[in-house]
């Protein structure tokens, strides 16, 4: 447990001193809990997110960083993208199978905004409703199928 602390206190200096592009941490997330942040987030300018509003959510087991966030859009303003549900959930590989203890906070918003930044049309993914319907609250619980590498 100590050793999840270190690494977490490294990791919200890390993003308080030296936050990625139009990502800030929010203070008071991080006041009553240091297992659960939320990253607040602004579309970046030419893409078709430019000036959106959005918050990541980032919780942090105890076996962090060998065990990955689990990390989810959350709030009133959900991205419509083809790899975010509309309860927030994000196929994103480094999220689950491909997640590694190098990776931090910041490489993975890194790995979202560019995510966002790279997509071409502003739509759900294909089974969206039945996915929102039958999955697990935690979306780490699901085996996601990385099939779509296009956006």
């Amino acid at each position: 447990m100590a050793s999840m602390q270190k690494r977490l206190q490294k990791e919200l200096l890390a993003l308080q001193n030296d936050p990625p592009p139009r990502m800030t941490l929010n203070e008071k997330s991080v006041q009553n809990s240091i297992t659960q942040w939320i990253v607040d987030m602004e579309g970046a300018p030419g893409t078709l997110y430019e000036g959106e509003k959005f918050q990541l959510l980032f919780k942090f087991s105890s076996r962090y960083p060998f065990d990955s966030p689990q990390v989810m859009f959350t709030g009133e303003n959900i991205p419509i993208h083809p790899h975010v549900y509309s309860n927030g959930h994000i196929c994103l590989s480094i999220l689950t199978e491909d997640w590694s203890p190098a990776l931090s906070v910041q490489s993975v918003c890194l790995s979202i905004i560019s995510m966002l930044s790279s997509c071409k049309e502003k739509r759900r993914p294909p089974d969206n409703s039945f996915y929102v319907r039958t999955c697990n609250k935690n979306p780490k619980k699901t085996k996601w199928w990385y099939h779509d590498d296009t956006c």
